[in-house]
């Protein structure tokens, strides 16, 4: 591998990805990726590391999640409210995400298992997505951006 593709690969690498951001008592969660898909899947996977360590989590049951907003930045905070809302109604952890969105229309298929408390370790129960610190956006060099906070 030359230099170039060395330094493409890396350029790539950091396109795609997750962090959790602080903010007083509750988590900020931002996810970023070259799609406004890939960064709400990025936002969810972010949103899963709150409640627990995905390296326990196994992607076997497929669940089909979707939502609608007029805005692309309301979308995103309904998104992880209907995450939030299948992972309390099913007892289910999810690991695995993959998006599509069309006009105001978001459908997203999401992988995971059961709760079982002898393999998971529950660290905090996430409440809701907020609107505080909420942005969905495009970024100059292509990459897509999206944040919020999330009561826990």
């Amino acid at each position: 591998m030359t230099t170039s593709d060395q330094a493409a690969t890396d350029n790539q690498a950091k396109r795609v990805g997750w962090e959790h951001f602080p903010h007083d008592a509750d988590v900020g969660i931002r996810g970023f990726g070259p799609t406004k898909e890939a960064a709400f899947e990025q936002g969810a996977l972010a949103l899963m590391h709150v409640i627990t360590d995905l390296d326990h989590v196994r992607p076997q049951t497929l669940v089909e999640i979707s939502c609608e907003a007029d805005k692309l930045d309301v979308l995103f905070v309904e998104w992880l409210n209907a995450l939030i809302f299948e992972i309390a109604t099913t007892k289910m952890l999810l690991s695995r995400f993959v998006v599509r969105i069309e006009d105001s229309k978001l459908i997203g298929h999401a992988w995971g298992e059961p709760i079982d408390h002898l393999r998971h370790d529950l660290i905090i129960e996430a409440k809701g997505a907020t609107y505080t610190a909420l942005r969905v956006e495009a970024e100059t060099d292509g990459r897509w951006i999206v944040q919020c906070v999330v009561d826990v």
